[in-house]
């Protein structure tokens, strides 16, 4: 695999929320907005990052028998930090994602990594797949997030998208609702696109 198919394929083969399912809390508890998902995308692709940056250079250090209990004292002292920081520096995005900023350490996608990719590639590939990863993570809460905002309130990124004479924005997509229904019609409408591009590579061999 070239290092150009190790990054996409976190985005599309891949996707950690679109594909692969996983990582579901967060998508759904912080896709409020769109401003909250970059910042929980950029936190998320930071940790996904050095981690599987750090466990790649310790791999062969740490005794096969407990190498979960070690990748998970990796990844929480990088989430520690990357809590700090944004307590630090961007307050009010931090008090705005809460407690979803501490689950990065018990998030699967970024366990998962160490586990099938870090542990077993070098530091380049390791880091190459942890950027498509997080790349693919912030793109696809991105995407859920503008759909809420921009139904949920008419705005985006505190920009009047539509205005309120031409559509009355529902309310319901900015609540815990919402998240499922926008995330269920995303995933029904992927599904038909892979399903429709699958049967037409078929019908060409």
């Amino acid at each position: 695999m070239t290092k150009k198919q190790n990054l996409l394929k976190g985005i599309f083969q891949e996707n950690p929320v679109f594909v692969l399912i996983l990582g579901m809390c967060p998508v759904l508890g912080v896709t409020t907005s769109l401003l909250n998902a970059l910042g929980m995308g950029a936190a998320f692709t930071v940790v996904l990052i050095l981690s599987n940056i750090l466990i790649s250079l310790i791999r062969k250090l740490i005794p096969n028998d407990i190498r979960i209990p070690a990748y998970i004292v990796v990844i929480a002292t990088l989430v520690t930090i990357v809590d700090m920081v944004m307590n630090a520096f961007t307050f009010s995005l931090y008090e705005e994602l809460g407690i979803f900023i501490p689950l990065i350490v018990v998030n699967c996608v970024v366990l998962g990594r160490a586990e099938a990719y870090a542990s077993k590639n070098g530091v380049v590939d390791s880091a190459i797949d942890a950027l498509g990863m997080g790349l693919g993570y912030t793109i696809a809460i991105a995407i859920v997030a503008s759909i809420r905002e921009i139904l949920g309130s008419g705005e985006l990124l505190g920009f009047n998208i539509i205005p309120f004479n031409l559509f009355e924005p529902a309310t319901i997509f900015i609540l815990a609702p919402g998240a499922f229904i926008t995330l269920g019609f995303l995933l029904a409408l992927i599904n038909v696109i892979v399903a429709k591009r699958n049967k037409k590579t078929v019908e060409n061999k």
